[in-house]
């Protein structure tokens, strides 16, 4: 079966994943993996005793990251950026459902505005964190819409990506 795989993905062969303390797939259930453009975090929720929390670990070791975001639960459908500097997710404040992100470097939480009436279901963070796409339902119907963060966050670029524009060219 591993040659399968490993013919499957190309030839790479496929090591496996060690799991943080206490989030190993015995300790509850682990949903809505989202990994970091650079693939070095994953974002999961953990489902434990009836409390969905986001965890954030290394890739591949699986330490764990602190977030702030924790505080706040249950969290769904979670989202990074390129790095993970951004980290989004849906949160659970009382009757109303927010889209939150996390600027890990800066150590503060933004909260999206969104239209009354409006529940998000799902959320996509562009990799360079300067727009989010939400799953938005409104009286019974499903709709996309894409918010512009640019104005909000710096953008989260590959180290050494050369950043267009900001003075008189060579």
């Amino acid at each position: 079966m591993s040659s399968l795989l490993a013919l499957m993905v190309g030839g790479c062969s496929l090591g496996r994943v060690r799991q943080a303390p206490g989030t190993g797939p015995g300790s509850g259930n682990r949903i809505d993996p989202a990994l970091s453009g650079d693939g070095r975090l994953l974002a999961s929720v953990l489902e434990r005793d009836g409390r969905a929390r986001l965890i954030l670990q290394d890739q591949p070791g699986g330490n764990l990251r602190p977030l702030r975001l924790r505080r706040r639960e249950p969290h769904q459908s979670p989202a990074l950026s390129w790095t993970g500097r951004y980290v989004a997710v849906l949160v659970q404040e009382g009757e109303r459902r927010r889209v939150v992100i996390e600027d890990r470097l800066r150590g503060r939480l933004l909260r999206l505005p969104l239209q009354a009436g409006s529940q998000p279901e799902r959320i996509s963070l562009a990799a360079d964190g300067s727009r989010l796409a939400v799953q938005m339902l409104r009286q019974g119907e499903r709709r996309v819409q894409v918010f512009d963060l640019s104005g909000l966050l710096e953008r989260d670029l590959p180290a050494g990506t050369a950043v267009q524009g900001g003075g008189p060219p060579p």
